[in-house]
């Protein structure tokens, strides 16, 4: 208000021009006149006419705006620099955008980065990202997601035993269960195997794929099975059906790097991410 005035040489047109009412603009400048402890202007004319001690202050004053409008400046583009997010390379590209539009109705930014499991670790730990999808034991989880086996033609709606896969003539072809990428970790994998072996299945029935591509091929062309989650088997035009026992799951935690607030993000965006993830509907969320 000062500098507004300063430059004007009268208090109406520096209120008028600093959007305030003139008795505003009084009270203010005399409440800075008294932090100084010396008269800023002359008040005995008719113009505000700024005193010896108004005059040597006022460049001062001048810097001193400039560089709250500059702080104003650098906080905006600090608003709107994107946040960067590793989410897993399987989320569907519309859950995605819904996703990043959920975000910016709270005024953030993603910068969304695609990966696999070990590399959202890697960039997270390499702060090339705030932000990343985790893959954890569901126990560990925030978010959980059943994981069943899909196949290109319906075999029924039924949770599969997964005994039935054994083979039951020596040198007949025998179906595969493919892991892809995203679920090539101990807990899901090794869980798997697990059930593989006590349904006396061969080593080379639960089988680790280098891409979700290569997966999906195999399934289409030799109608083996992928494990997969219910959303993944609709996104990829598949019938999906539950394992029957135990569960197998993936796990998800939002980790941060230092200074983020990961329970505000995962509490504002808990909804768009279970759906990137394929978090089933009925509550296959967990607390």
């Amino acid at each position: 208000m000062f500098v507004r005035v300063g430059e004007r040489g009268s208090f109406t047109l520096g209120a008028e021009a600093a959007g305030v009412p003139q008795p505003v603009a009084s009270r203010r400048i005399a409440a800075l006149e008294r932090h100084l402890g010396s008269p800023l202007f002359d008040r005995s004319g008719r113009r505000a006419a700024l005193t010896p001690f108004g005059r040597d202050l006022l460049p001062s004053a001048k810097r001193l705006v400039e560089l709250a409008d500059a702080m104003e400046c650098d906080a905006e583009r600090a608003r709107l620099k994107p946040l960067a997010f590793a989410v897993p390379d399987i989320c569907p590209v519309r859950e995605l955008a819904v996703l990043d539009a959920a975000a910016r109705e709270l005024g953030m930014v993603l910068g969304l980065r695609a990966a696999g499991p070990a590399a959202r670790v890697e960039l997270l730990n390499g702060h090339e990202v705030r932000l990343a999808l985790v893959a954890v034991p569901p126990h560990e989880a925030t978010w959980a997601v059943p994981l069943g086996v899909a196949t290109a033609v319906r075999t029924g709606t039924r949770p599969l035993h997964i005994e039935t896969l054994r083979q039951r003539q020596p040198r007949r072809p025998f179906q595969r269960i493919w892991i892809q990428p995203e679920d090539d970790l101990p807990h899901v994998r090794d869980r798997l195997e697990q059930l593989g072996h006590r349904a006396a299945l061969l080593p080379a029935q639960i089988s680790v794929t280098a891409s979700l591509t290569v997966a999906v091929s195999e399934t289409l062309r030799t109608g083996d099975l992928l494990l997969c989650s219910a959303a993944q088997a609709d996104e990829l035009g598949l019938y999906w059906r539950a394992l029957a026992g135990a569960p197998v799951a993936r796990g998800y935690q939002l980790r941060a790097g230092s200074g983020d607030d990961v329970r505000h993000i995962s509490r504002a965006l808990r909804e768009p991410i279970a759906r990137c993830l394929g978090v089933p509907t009925d509550g296959g969320e967990q607390s």
